[in-house]
């Protein structure tokens, strides 16, 4: 009998199956977007429609299992990962009561209070889990316990959207590090929870088990075996946050290796060790890696991918990014002094983005058009990670000697070798460079027994297919550059905080 894999990728857009063979072959996938909810009257609200998702996700994983052209019975193992930040929350019986998906914003008020009632409890919180209030789950449910008495008085647990989804499949709730992680109140030296953060905050006791990535969670429930008509012997096994699974994905398990994952947002990944002390400046995210006894310094870019897309879709003329890319590769380093502002470099502790702009602008049109301002994007986006990267350098005292680079910007020749010269690192494409689900499969193999660890786990599956080596002429350039930039968008931030412009983007509660 042949042995299958199932991960499943539940995203902030779409919801989607991936069957792996067990030396981490795609053999099919199912997907389906999936919208979340506003509740009428709650500004910033985006509720995880947990009923309608629960129904895409047996889809996908039917539809995958038929399209493998496999017997439910030769999977042996099936998780799970998805967006960080996103919540369910039951009541006693198990039953959902109340989720948020990531982008859910609705909490400003409750952040705004919580910073209120102590000057120094979000630096603590912080030193604890390496995560703010920004995206935290405190917020929310203090959001909860204020508005919505009746539900959160039943309230008795919360997990993960991705643990939410391994317990559908076997009825057991647990969480584990690395997406329990971004939700706060959570311990990087011991990972498990630091409850009493809660409590501080005015909450009741939520929480469940904590089990590390590759755990056997139990097996398929008589529930989902009717439902789906998976078998009853497919192991259920602990998955991972998105990110954290996806840097796996590529073979990034050790100390010091370094990911930049550039899709819609960028993030700029680089394992530490987890008793690593978190400086009082909070520029950082620290999250659990799903590597035991690891966790991962992260800086964020953010809608990179999205500029670009509204770039192309506004600007470009209907060109696609290959020759958008073209027309930039002949304009020289430094796109003739064009600065993009959007987004700041990483600043976790007053999250706050700039007005969206162009500053630099000519009007000789043989240098200032639509392939020199294409190219000031990509140099933008990885002046930016650069900055990400040393301040990660400089808080952890690690040296990343080169770079692991993922996701849609990485299929970008010209956009690759940038990011090597901007960051005078060798730049290395994985030939998978959609990792997440691929990182799910690993965690299945862990599970089932099929691979010993993560990082075995990538020797044997991950595979380079192009290399770029940085020219350090450029890099001493785009030294220069990026110093330029950090002035140029140190004034751009003036204007938003006297109130002339709107930000880019803001986290809930800063200037409230």
């Amino acid at each position: 009998m042949n042995h299958y894999l199932c991960a499943i990728d539940a995203g902030t857009g779409s919801i989607r199956a991936i069957i792996f063979d067990t030396k981490g072959n795609q053999c099919s996938m199912a997907q389906y977007e999936w919208n979340h909810l506003t509740q009428e009257g709650v500004e910033g609200s985006m509720e995880f429609d947990f009923l309608h998702g629960w129904e895409l996700t047996k889809r996908c994983i039917k539809e995958a299992i038929a399209k493998a052209g496999i017997h439910a019975k030769e999977i042996l193992a099936i998780s799970a990962s998805s967006m960080r930040e996103g919540i369910i929350v039951y009541d006693k019986d198990k039953k959902e009561l109340w989720g948020v998906a990531n982008v859910d914003s609705r909490a400003g008020a409750e952040v705004a209070y919580l910073k209120r009632q102590s000057s120094t409890m979000e630096l603590e919180f912080y030193k604890s889990s390496g995560q703010t209030f920004a995206l935290s789950a405190a917020p929310r449910l203090l959001w909860l316990k204020n508005n919505c008495p009746d539900l959160y008085e039943k309230a008795t647990y919360f997990t993960m959207i991705s643990d939410w989804i391994l317990f559908k499949l076997s009825g057991e709730l647990a969480s584990e590090p690395s997406n329990a992680g971004t939700a706060g109140a959570f311990n990087l030296k011991t990972r498990d929870w630091e409850k009493s953060q809660f409590e501080r905050c005015g909450l009741k006791d939520l929480f469940v088990p904590v089990l590390e990535s590759g755990d056997v969670l139990g097996k398929i429930s008589a529930q989902a075996c009717d439902e789906i008509g998976l078998s009853r012997e497919t192991l259920v096994v602990m998955g991972g946050g998105d990110v954290q699974i996806a840097t796996a994905g590529l073979g990034a398990s050790k100390l010091g290796d370094a990911v930049i994952l550039g899709g819609s947002f960028w993030q700029q990944v680089v394992n530490i060790p987890s008793d690593r002390a978190l400086s009082d400046e909070m520029l950082l995210r620290v999250n659990p890696h799903v590597v035991r006894g690891m966790s991962q310094a992260e800086g964020i870019t953010f809608f990179t991918g999205l500029v670009m897309r509204w770039f192309r879709e506004s600007l470009g003329g209907g060109r696609s990014y290959e020759e958008l890319e073209k027309m930039a590769a002949s304009v020289p380093v430094g796109s003739y002094g064009i600065l993009p502002i959007f987004s700041d470099s990483m600043n976790y502790g007053e999250w706050i983005h700039a007005s969206p702009s162009f500053v630099g602008l000519g009007l000789d049109s043989s240098k200032y058009n639509i392939g020199s301002m294409f190219r000031s994007l990509e140099e933008n986006a990885c002046i930016v990670s650069g900055i990400n990267l040393d301040n990660i350098k400089a808080f952890s005292g690690v040296s990343p000697t080169s770079l692991i680079f993922a996701s849609g910007a990485s299929n970008g020749t010209l956009w690759s070798q940038i990011l090597a010269d901007v960051t005078g690192l060798e730049v290395n494409v994985p030939v998978v460079k959609e990792a997440t689900a691929l990182g799910v499969a690993m965690a299945c193999g862990i599970g089932a027994g099929v691979y010993n660890s993560f990082e075995e786990a990538g020797k044997n599956i991950v595979k380079i297919e192009k290399s770029y080596e940085p020219n350090h002429t450029y890099f001493q350039t785009y030294q220069e550059v990026k110093e330029r930039w950090r002035k140029v968008y140190s004034k751009q931030m003036e204007l938003v905080r006297e109130g002339s412009v709107e930000p880019m983007w803001k986290a809930p509660g800063v200037f409230e």
